[in-house]
């Protein structure tokens, strides 16, 4: 189970070039764009509202603050080794470099949680905006074809939908999913900042009083009345105050789950070394900067209270500026921005299973490429997988369970970052992370304690998830492993124990 990748095994296999290899068509700023593509969405436009009625209030602000800043500190090391590691496969890749490859199956497995879950939570979402688009030219769709079972329908016809078109065009190739991605980007973002410019002149400084509003358990933690553990165990916990600006920024760190889809894509960078680190810390600095002013603007717009249950509180916040006319506007710009997303997150995840299957850790077929240089059968296999979910599972279900696995992985690649200076501190890095092993600890601090902040669903979830993964390892990974095939023939090239 401690079976490693060595670092040169690595770097060759980034060199490869030709067919049967992913072809190179990423420049710095189309990487840039694939990161605003997968960061900018459902996170923002829909949870945003949530956070801020049922945990923050207006202080989902400082939500996002803490989030982006967990996300800083793994960024920083994810730009380190994807620098340093060009190869497909994001935090998979890095942890068989550093851990060995039971860790290494773990975060690919747990990498499903992000990417494949996170996919379809955006579509669900993206089929409410759907159905409100169609609205406006009065067209209605039945209940029963825009919920699943458990929320009192029978299928989500329209998330299925989009889940199969974009699954059919990432089947198409790379280059063609990156430039729709590209103009999908620049849609949204503009209008976000529409959002903000417009909006700005309206807010009503009373919303915004008090910033953070009081959590009744804290108040009694500090008379007396409840006890310190009692406290963390109450119906108080997360609700405003401290503890609900640290629940807001669990809940609202699913807006920013995407940045990491940049290193899955190393392999299909022109020149990973330069754009990985540019790729990956640019969006992150970009979309950061556009959450706060964001949630700002939105909170200070409409009362806080009043996005309770609101699944369109960035339509109803921008009711309050008059500008009635761009509602369909909006709503266009919001679909724009869950189908880049969702276009990102099923790149990212035919990639991690790719290089899953490079390494015999899967069945081959997931490595099997198209003439187009694409992992078409994954494509195929993961639109089905996502469609289930999309089309039968409730969406808080999915946010929780998305979050609490992208969190764990990016716990990982900091531990990882540390790993590697010690194993391999000779080993050439065009891009180090900074002040080592400060920023890895501190982003592995404020990852656990965003984690701690879910509820405990997410942790039972991702227990069952991962004896899963575990058991397929033992049955099929570790038996079909070419780095332990090769360890135990005697084989001295390439992987090392």
């Amino acid at each position: 189970m401690l079976f490693k990748k060595t670092i040169p095994a690595l770097i060759t296999e980034a060199a490869e070039s030709g067919e049967g290899t992913l072809k190179r068509t990423l420049t710095s700023s189309g990487l840039v764009a694939l990161g605003v593509g997968a960061i900018i969405g459902a996170g923002l436009f829909s949870l945003t509202g949530i956070a801020a009625a049922e945990n923050a209030g207006p202080a989902v602000t400082i939500s996002f603050i803490i989030a982006a800043t967990g996300c800083a500190f793994a960024g920083l090391c994810y730009a380190e080794f994807a620098a340093m590691i060009p190869v497909a496969g994001s935090a998979y890749t890095y942890s068989y470099a550093t851990m060995g490859e039971f860790v290494a199956w773990i975060i690919g497995w747990d990498l499903v949680l992000e990417y494949a879950l996170g996919a379809a939570t955006v579509a669900s979402s993206w089929s409410q905006y759907f159905e409100q688009f169609l609205l406006e030219f009065g067209i209605h769709i039945p209940h029963s074809f825009l919920h699943g079972p458990w929320e009192g329908g029978i299928v989500n016809i329209p998330a299925i939908v989009i889940v199969c078109l974009l699954s059919l065009l990432l089947m198409r190739g790379t280059h063609e999913s990156s430039l729709v991605n590209n103009i999908l980007v620049v849609v949204k973002v503009s209008v976000v900042l529409i959002f903000i410019a417009l909006g700005w002149s309206f807010i009503n400084p009373a919303n915004h009083v008090p910033f953070i509003p009081a959590n009744e358990g804290e108040q009694m933690l500090r008379s007396g009345e409840l006890g310190f553990f009692d406290f963390f165990k109450s119906d108080y916990f997360g609700q405003f105050g401290i503890s609900g600006i640290m629940r807001g920024a669990g809940v609202v760190f699913f807006a920013f789950i995407g940045f990491d889809a940049v290193s899955t894509a190393a392999q299909e960078a022109k020149n990973p070394q330069k754009g990985m680190p540019i790729g990956i810390i640019g969006s992150l600095v970009v979309c950061t900067l556009l959450y706060v002013l964001f949630s700002f603007v939105m909170t200070g717009l409409e009362n806080y209270q009043l996005f309770a249950g609101d699944a369109k509180p960035v339509a109803t916040a921008f009711a309050k500026t008059g500008y009635t006319f761009l509602n369909t506007a909006l709503i266009v710009a919001i679909l724009t921005g869950y189908t880049s997303v969702m276009l990102v997150m099923l790149l990212g995840q035919s990639r991690v299973f790719y290089t899953m299957s490079k390494d015999g850790l899967l069945p081959r077929f997931f490595s099997d490429l198209s003439k187009r240089q694409t992992p078409w059968k994954t494509n195929l296999v993961f639109m089905i997988f996502v469609s289930i979910f999309a089309g039968f599972v409730p969406v808080a279900d999915l946010g929780h369970m998305v979050s609490i696995g992208t969190l764990f992985a990016f716990t990982l690649v900091c531990i990882g970052v540390m790993v590697l200076r010690k194993t391999n501190p000779d080993t050439p890095r065009p891009f180090r992370t900074p002040l080592v092993p400060l920023i890895p600890i501190l982003g592995i601090v404020v990852c656990i304690a965003m984690m701690a902040s879910l509820p405990i669903e997410s942790w039972e979830r991702l227990a069952i998830w991962m004896l899963i993964g575990i058991v397929f390892y033992f049955i099929y990974g570790k038996r079909h492993s070419k780095i332990r095939a090769a360890v135990e023939a005697g084989k001295p090239q390439g992987p090392t124990v």
